[in-house]
């Protein structure tokens, strides 16, 4: 009896100490903070937030329409400005580097992030009424928390997902992780309030987030709202290489 109840302690606190480093080191496991491709003075905007400073990778353009970006969680996204400068040519081009990523100071957080966010939308919407929010896989669940908060034109979802919470929970079901995780980005408690039209695209070989989940995201949407849209042959990291990618968003906008 005494080796059963010392086995069933050394369990226990084998449990207690995968759940405390989990509680200690999950925005390690979730944000992989990239360096900066692009630095050129004339493509970059130092926008001030609170106490802090992020760097927003830019294509100044004249007029109404505008594009805000959110990419993934290991995305660089000045990467993405040749293409996009290429693909929406009417439109000015505002890709957000977050905390800790590329030269912005601070450290990622969802709230922090979403603070970032909402000052950027505001700035750039002063300027340019239409204005087009854009997210990539986790940059979606930032995209869809804003529009639901900001009077954005149009939204696209890139490899999206109902929740990181639900995602979480299915990826460690053996884990307290409604109590542990910090950042939830609970886009389907979002979706409802969204009002402008919206196109989810999701990659038909997905590793990474379930369709099942992309396809609850959907489902929350009141009716004609959103639009689902799959792309055929590819995975969560080469969606953008399908000659079907650009076009599908320049339709949305």
């Amino acid at each position: 009896m005494t080796r059963i109840l010392s086995l069933l302690a050394l369990v226990a606190a084998l449990y207690v100490t995968i759940c405390v480093a989990v509680w200690v080191f999950q925005r390690g496991l979730i944000y992989f903070p990239q360096p900066l491709a692009i630095n050129h003075p004339d493509t970059l905007l130092k926008l001030p937030v609170d106490d802090t400073e992020v760097l927003v990778s830019i294509r100044p353009h004249a007029g109404p329409n505008a594009l805000i970006y959110f990419g993934g969680n290991a995305e660089d996204v000045s990467l993405n400005l040749a293409e996009f400068a290429q693909a929406f040519p009417e439109h000015a081009l505002y890709l957000l580097h977050y905390r800790g990523y590329a030269g912005s100071a601070g450290s990622p957080s969802e709230e922090a992030i979403q603070r970032d966010a909402l000052a950027l939308f505001d700035k750039v919407h002063a300027a340019h009424p239409r204005t087009v929010v854009m997210g990539r896989s986790l940059g979606s669940g930032v995209a869809i928390r804003l529009a639901s908060q900001r009077p954005a034109s149009r939204l696209v979802l890139i490899t999206p997902f109902d929740s990181l919470q639900a995602f979480a929970v299915r990826q460690f079901p053996y884990l307290p992780i409604k109590w542990l995780l910090k950042d939830k980005f609970e886009s389907s408690k979002y979706a409802p309030r969204i009002r402008v039209p919206t196109l989810l695209i999701a990659a038909e070989h997905d590793e990474v987030i379930p369709r099942a989940s992309t396809e609850t995201l959907y489902r929350h949407f009141a009716p004609g709202v959103a639009t689902l849209e799959v792309i055929p042959g590819k995975g969560h990291n080469s969606i953008s290489e399908s000659p079907a990618y650009l076009p599908l968003l320049r339709a949305a906008l």
